[in-house]
């Protein structure tokens, strides 16, 4: 078995750049315009085909919102998504999303998701704090139907509840990843 350097990783990730690029998910789109119309969008989308996530919306004290997160994978991978922080449904920040990821995976994906804060101490802390999230304290609803999203017993205690829908494309595999959201200017 060999070993996995930094050298590697780094010429993997430089390599999956002109296919992230390439995804039309907003990488050199100018102005929070072009965000905000693809926000507002993504959120008529969920609500329209989730009704159950406007009570959820309802109780978050925010929400950050990606419309389109784009990820490749080939052993090495990695994404790329801009979204906007909403409070009180007006967008008060924007964020990029990056990660890296290795594992046995191959293929390429698109989808949105929103990550719902439920406690002003969660949307605090992510807005002061570094903006890596690796799964700790974040409850993942997934859905890839058009069945219900519903939060379940468990999902109501966390104070992060991130949704992820629309998924297209095809991606086979199992990664360890880290996610990176960064403010931006748009």
């Amino acid at each position: 078995m060999s070993s996995f350097s930094r050298r590697s990783f780094a010429v993997a990730a430089l390599a999956a750049l002109p296919f992230l690029a390439a995804c039309d998910n907003s990488i050199g789109a100018n102005g929070g315009q072009t965000v905000d119309a693809r926000v507002d969008a993504t959120l008529a989308f969920m609500y329209n085909e989730y009704p159950g996530t406007r009570d959820l919306a309802a109780k978050s004290a925010g929400m950050l919102v990606m419309p389109l997160q784009t990820e490749v994978g080939f052993g090495v991978g990695g994404g790329y998504g801009r979204g906007a922080l909403r409070v009180n449904g007006a967008s008060v920040d924007y964020y990029s999303s990056t990660f890296a990821n290795v594992g046995l995976q191959f293929g390429a994906q698109q989808y949105a998701h929103v990550l719902f804060f439920m406690t002003q101490d969660a949307l605090e802390d992510f807005r002061r704090g570094p903006g890596w999230a690796l799964g700790a304290d974040v409850e993942y609803v997934f859905s890839d139907v058009r069945e219900g999203l519903r939060a379940e017993s468990t999902t109501g205690l966390a104070p992060v509840i991130a949704i992820v829908f629309g998924q297209a494309g095809l991606k086979l595999g199992a990664t360890l990843e880290g996610i990176k959201y960064s403010r931006i200017i748009p």
